[in-house]
């Protein structure tokens, strides 16, 4: 009888070979990650193919901000923090702009991740510095999650809320491991944590509004300011990140000076006249009869629109349903059949505008049409849960003929009203069972959205719905939205190509109690949380759109915003002192990767 013995160990010792050269391939590390599919850019990438990596790095650059500031702390919910601050910050990663979500090392010179993404190691690059020139560790690597945590804005706690917990296991390499579930997105979402210093922050209260300049590692410091009036940016020149890929051709400016003007109408005025360099544009009138001049018509001013490819989200009138005259799903329909797009983009916009009828516009995420198989598969498990309409009808905003005369919308939501417990007395909308009437407050931070509320407010007064407009400053405008304390404001709800841990503070039950989320109108839905969840955990691009494409349905057929309009362009106007890539970003206008000539 042969002996088999030899032969099993053999055996043996073949599989121990294999699997850990599997396991050995599976951790391997890496220089990038990408959500779905592989990364673009190869590990001996040079620079990203939307820079110039040979341009001259000088000049000042003077900007705009509207309002004012009385903090550099941007990551709290006290206070109003000043433009731009993200300059002052590196990350772990950065996030590539023409892929719809990639990042690539920063601070992390490499990274190591199972297949399962239940973790992911950090390894920092050894010559990663704060600009005092001290050396950026594991321990601040840690001590930045933990203070975003403990002392940050509640944003962060429900943002982070997946990673179970940090590991520090050399000065050099960290771990964050993750709560059991599906969120493929949580290793690049760590990677976008700001780097905090733990030996400077550990002498001063995080938790408070400061104006004390902090002490960064990102390419821009603080060089002076007078607060609440001017933020002036300088680049550190020795900054170490500069000759790293992802950094090559980018914060070319020396000098980056930000002025602070009381409204936009002054602010354009200041531009015109040499004041500040560059504006970005996003109200139409302006934009059709504001920008012309002598200064444009020589070529001094240039004015351009420059096309992207950026999800535009949901801009609308967000109605708090916290509040009861909004809990009522007919209520907040009949709104919308109040308010008219078509006269406004005729005669208000110029008929620049597209009516917005996804909250994922401008992608390939929005749904269209009725549901595919697909979608159907992920929302007949939540038939219980969801409207009806959104098996049996294509979403549509009502539209008008753009007289002016919006007799046919109006009737519709006089019956909406009706059907919710709604009926006129004297003029005025009452509640049957309240005896109340119906009124709401607009809140408003720009002067600039007066004209479009208030054909709003006269057809709302049509209905016998009482609206009165309350415009206030910043500081009073940004309190008053973290504390929900409003009727309706109009938010712009952004989305990425690639949507997922932020779902959870738009749109989330949980975030609707959160002072300073993003839940605006105070969404408390299971069917919204669980397809929330299904899209976090998503395994394939083609399972992330569907996903994505069943969540937009629901929200829309549950009318929870007036949808506003969109345009797929960035209006900048600027003097003629620029040169910039040849490439342009699909995702980004890139501001930052432009130079002086």
């Amino acid at each position: 009888m042969r002996d088999f013995k030899p032969v099993i160990l053999v055996l043996k010792i073949i599989f121990i070979c294999v699997f850990l050269n599997n396991v050995s391939l599976a951790y391997e590390k890496t220089h990038a990650i990408a959500m779905n599919g592989v990364p673009k850019y190869k590990s001996d990438f040079t620079h990203f193919d939307y820079v110039n990596p040979n341009v001259p790095k000088k000049g000042k650059v003077k900007l705009s901000s509207i309002g004012t500031y009385d903090s550099f702390n941007q990551f709290i919910i006290k206070g109003n923090p000043a433009d731009s601050l993200d300059l002052l910050y590196d990350t772990l990663m950065v996030q590539s702009a023409d892929e719809p979500f990639t990042e690539y090392g920063l601070i992390a010179k490499y990274i190591e991740v199972p297949k399962d993404r239940s973790w992911i190691i950090f390894y920092l690059n050894e010559k990663a510095r704060f600009n005092d020139g001290s050396e950026i560790t594991a321990e601040d690597v840690k001590f930045s999650f933990d203070i975003l945590i403990n002392k940050g804005s509640p944003v962060y706690k429900r943002y982070y809320s997946g990673v179970k917990e940090v590991k520090v296991l050399d000065k050099y390499k960290v771990k964050f491991v993750f709560k059991k579930g599906e969120n493929r997105e949580l290793p690049l979402i760590v990677g976008q944590i700001p780097i905090f210093s733990k030996k400077y922050w550990q002498t001063r209260d995080f938790s408070k509004t400061t104006l004390e300049p902090p002490l960064g590692s990102g390419p821009y410091k603080i060089k002076s300011f007078k607060p609440g009036k001017s933020v002036t940016f300088e680049r550190v020149k020795n900054y170490w990140a500069k000759d790293l890929p992802v950094m090559k051709g980018r914060y070319n400016f020396d000098i980056v000076k930000y002025d602070y003007y009381r409204d936009q109408t002054v602010a354009l005025e200041a531009f015109k006249s040499g004041e500040y360099d560059f504006i970005q544009e996003n109200r139409s009138k302006q934009w059709a009869t504001l920008y012309k001049g002598p200064a444009f018509d020589s070529g001094k001013i240039i004015k351009e629109a420059i096309k992207h490819e950026i999800p535009q989200g949901m801009q609308g009138f967000a109605m708090n349903m916290r509040r009861d005259k909004f809990k009522n799903k007919k209520v907040r329909e009949a709104l919308i059949y109040a308010f008219d797009f078509e006269w406004c983009n005729k005669f208000l916009f110029y008929s620049q505008y597209t009516r917005t009828e996804s909250y994922f516009s401008n992608s390939e995420l929005a749904s269209r049409g009725l549901p595919s198989k697909e979608e159907l598969k992920i929302l007949e498990p939540l038939k219980d849960m969801i409207p009806g309409e959104v098996f049996t009808k294509v979403y549509h905003a009502p539209k008008s003929d753009g007289t002016g005369y919006n007799r046919k919308n109006l009737l519709k939501a006089m019956k909406l009203l009706e059907e919710a417990g709604w009926e006129v007395v004297n003029k005025k909308l009452i509640n049957k069972k309240t005896g109340q009437p119906l009124k709401i407050e607009m809140l408003l931070l720009s002067p600039a959205f007066e004209r479009v509320i208030l054909p709003y407010q006269k057809n709302l007064a049509k209905l016998g719905i009482d609206m009165k407009i309350r415009l206030v400053d910043s500081s009073q405008y940004i309190n008053r939205v973290r504390s929900f304390d409003y009727d309706m404001i109009v938010v712009v709800i952004p989305e990425s190509n690639s949507p997922g841990n932020e779902l959870l503070y738009y749109f989330y039950s949980e975030s609707a109690d959160i002072p300073g989320s993003r839940n605006f109108s105070g969404i408390k839905n299971p069917a919204v949380d669980k397809l929330v969840k299904m899209i976090i955990a998503s395994r394939d691009r083609k399972e992330l759109v569907n996903r994505t494409r069943a969540l937009d349905r629901v929200l829309l057929w549950n009318h929870y915003v007036v949808p506003n309009w969109h345009y797929e362009y960035f209006r900048v106007a600027y003097w003629n002192i620029f040169d910039r890539p040849k490439i342009q970003p699909k995702y980004s206008l890139g501001f930052f990767n432009w130079w002086l000539k």
